[in-house]
């Protein structure tokens, strides 16, 4: 199977977008209200695999200032040396204990040429989830996420992401906040566009929570 489908321009974005709204017209209430997404892409590599680690299941204000302090000690991020860190020196940097265990074994497979990420941005979108989710502490949103902002992929979609489940909840009138799998099958309708799909969600999230629209 080939390399999946990327978003790499503002006409793949506006393409998108407008194909959406076809076929979700409350999608266009979101860019009524803060204007189209943002083609906006994250570091691909270890390091920004790492960094979506930082995040997991933390606000963004702390996952950033947990990032300087890493990025502050350890970059550039070569595997070998950070394999060989002690996961107490990388629980001083903010880390929790899984977060840092998870560090170590990425790293690791990195290192030894287990994972060769590099070759991921060849792969399928299902290709490149089943290589990060057999990971210690890689579970289906950091593949995910690491699939839609770090590979660019067009079709990826964090299903597990709960700003996601809350966005669709409030935008489409849901009775109840969906779970990953009922987002999953709503997003079905969306294809091949559901990073975009995920993008305008983000916004709405944004928004109904009172957040800057240029936070990623």
């Amino acid at each position: 199977m080939g390399k999946g489908q990327t978003l790499d321009t503002e006409e793949d974005l506006t393409r998108a977008v407008t194909e959406l709204v076809r076929r979700e017209p409350r999608f266009a209430l979101v860019i009524e209200r803060h204007g189209p997404p943002p083609l906006r892409r994250s570091e691909a590599g270890l390091a920004g695999l790492l960094r979506i680690v930082t995040d997991q299941l933390i606000s963004l204000k702390a996952g950033a200032a947990i990032w300087r302090r890493i990025e502050a000690e350890l970059a550039p991020f070569d595997a070998v040396r950070l394999a060989r860190k002690r996961e107490a020196s990388l629980m001083r940097l903010g880390l929790s204990g899984a977060k840092a265990r998870c560090f170590k074994s990425v790293a690791k497979a990195v290192a030894d040429g287990t994972l060769d990420l590099a070759v991921l941005e060849r792969k399928s979108d299902d290709d490149v989830l089943a290589t990060l989710t057999i990971l210690p502490g890689i579970g289906p949103w950091t593949a995910d996420i690491y699939l839609l902002s770090g590979l660019g992929r067009a079709d990826a979609w964090p299903a597990g992401d709960l700003a996601l489940q809350a966005a669709a909840h409030d935008l489409l009138g849901l009775g109840s906040r969906p779970d990953q799998h009922q987002l999953r099958t709503l997003a079905e309708a969306w294809r091949p566009h559901r990073a975009v799909a995920a993008r305008l969600l983000w916004s709405h999230y944004r928004g109904i929570k009172g957040m800057s629209q240029s936070v990623t």
